[in-house]
């Protein structure tokens, strides 16, 4: 019942795969085209892809990683039933997608040589990377410290080093800087004009404290959703104020209490 009227409240429209493939270990890169691309013009908004399997009623919010003239860019890790059918998709399957939703990174109040500071973990790296491209398009200078749990798990890391510098970490040491990301933020000498953050919640937990003193701070939640509109207030932030699939899913670091 929930499933018919939800898909009643949405506008419902189709995407083609035009690639599909894995970048890192359990993580793919799936590059849709359609008439929703468009449409997609902040940085940090994502998509609700329904899944073919009719047992999984709920739809999957992925962050939309890049941009371009005809098509977007998805990455997302295999960590579950819907995620491990999105894995299968081929070339020319059609995807019944919701979106662009929720409100994406804010940062026009920066200027040309401003620094912003990104910091991203997990599949959390994702929605940073077309931030990156639209900070560096607008001349800010971007350090990006991102943080894996291991080095099979890296992805897009040349992409990131073409828009800016790049600090890598990962939990077991394996590649770049030993630990979580506070540990690369630490190997910096940066006093930045912004910060911008996408990961588990101990990551943005750990950006809300480390800049508490820092006015632009902005933080992108991750979620589980249900309806992905609003509407059921699946998503709901700790103090039930604000719902993370409508309102955000970047808030600045003021906005939520983590």
């Amino acid at each position: 019942m929930f499933s018919e009227w939800r898909d009643s409240m949405e506008e419902r429209s189709l995407m083609r795969v035009e690639s599909n493939i894995e970048v890192a270990y359990k993580t793919f890169e799936m590059i849709l085209s359609g008439d929703q691309v468009k449409d997609m013009l902040q940085a940090g908004q994502f998509l609700h892809l329904k899944m073919k399997n009719p047992n999984l009623l709920l739809r999957r919010p992925i962050s939309i990683a890049s941009i371009d003239e005809e098509t977007c860019t998805l990455l997302y890790k295999v960590v579950g039933k819907g995620t491990e059918e999105m894995s299968e998709y081929e070339v020319g399957d059609q995807l019944d997608v919701l979106g662009p939703l929720g409100n994406g990174f804010h940062y026009e109040f920066l200027k040309e040589n401003d620094t912003a500071l990104v910091i991203g973990g997990g599949i959390g790296v994702a929605p940073l990377y077309e931030l990156g491209k639209r900070l560096v398009k607008d001349g800010i200078e971007v350090t990006f410290v991102l943080g894996f749990a291991s080095a099979k798990d890296v992805y897009y890391e040349a992409q990131f080093r073409e828009l800016g510098n790049v600090v890598i970490t990962t939990d077991d040491g394996s590649q770049g800087v030993h630990g979580h990301v506070g540990k690369g933020v630490d190997t910096l000498k940066l006093k930045p004009s912004a910060v911008f953050a996408c990961g588990p919640l101990p990551l943005n937990m750990f950006v809300q404290s480390r800049f508490s003193e820092d006015e632009h701070v902005y933080l992108s939640l991750e979620e589980r959703m249900a309806c992905g509109i609003g509407a059921c207030y699946a998503c709901d932030t700790k103090k039930k104020d604000k719902r993370v699939c409508h309102d955000g899913p970047v808030f600045h670091r003021r906005e939520v209490d983590l």
